[in-house]
């Protein structure tokens, strides 16, 4: 086990580091950021916060005693009206909350289409550009609706993106050099939009309660059963997520100055 006593690791990097179990004691994490990090059971006692910033996927979170989520997701509820449609508990539940999910991203591209094109090009704090995150939605698509919804072995465009820290796999392309037009991303992604309403235009409630999908060829996501019910909040929840995360960019690319 490493210790560190007495150091100054100040700017330091910590990447793909198993810091399970870990212990921090008087330490100075002030401006420290953390990216795709596991904090389960993790405990924080004698901190100082303020200007603190957390997303993700949280639970359980308490703050001096208090679990805090049930307040958040009441007031994500408030701000995000159509959130609820989110969490659909029949077939046509979810046939609405995709419906919403296709108006809400029009609205989204239309603001996204004021910017100059190249400015769809350019990251936010790191984050993917615009382009990029229609891109991996493609790759989301395609990964968990043409492979495992629809068994497609090798489901893959040229302009899927997978998220930065898969592994690379055999035929899923990861090209992060291409750079598309808006167009011709949208192109695809109509056509992955189409596939979705299909699949949800077919779905039943006796379906969505019984129906497990096999997937044997080997690729990604990798030979396994998946219940339908999950596969599709998932794909919900992916749509949502990343709708809001374009809306939070647009906002810093719309102030900054053009370069």
């Amino acid at each position: 086990m490493t210790e560190f006593r007495g150091q100054d690791l100040t700017g330091a990097v910590f990447d793909e580091v198993d810091l399970r179990g870990a212990r921090f004691h008087q330490a100075d994490l002030r401006g420290a950021r953390f990216h795709t990090v596991f904090l389960r059971g993790a405990v924080f006692r004698g901190v100082w916060a303020d200007d603190v910033e957390i997303t993700g996927e949280i639970a359980d979170l308490r703050v001096n005693g208090v679990d805090v989520m049930p307040f958040v997701e009441a007031e994500l509820d408030r701000r995000h009206p159509q959130r609820p449609a989110m969490r659909p508990t029949d077939a046509d539940g979810f046939r609405e909350a995709w419906d919403v999910l296709e108006r809400l991203w029009a609205q989204t591209v239309t603001r996204a289409r004021r910017l100059d094109p190249s400015r769809l090009h350019e990251s936010v704090e790191g984050e993917w550009s615009f382009i990029e995150t229609l891109r991996h939605l493609v790759f989301a698509t395609d990964a968990w609706v043409r492979r495992v919804i629809l068994l497609d072995p090798a489901p893959w465009h040229p302009l899927d993106l997978p998220w930065d820290e898969m592994p690379d796999t055999d035929g899923v392309p990861r090209d992060r050099d291409v750079r598309p037009s808006l167009d011709e991303v949208l192109a695809v992604r109509a056509g992955r939009q189409a596939t979705v309403r299909q699949v949800m235009a077919d779905l039943t409630d006796d379906g969505l309660s019984a129906m497990t999908v096999s997937v044997t060829e080997p690729g990604y996501p990798e030979s396994e059963s998946f219940p339908v019910r999950e596969v599709l909040s998932g794909v919900l929840e992916e749509e949502w997520q990343h709708r809001l995360f374009a809306e939070r960019d647009l906002d810093v690319l719309e102030s900054r100055p053009a370069s």
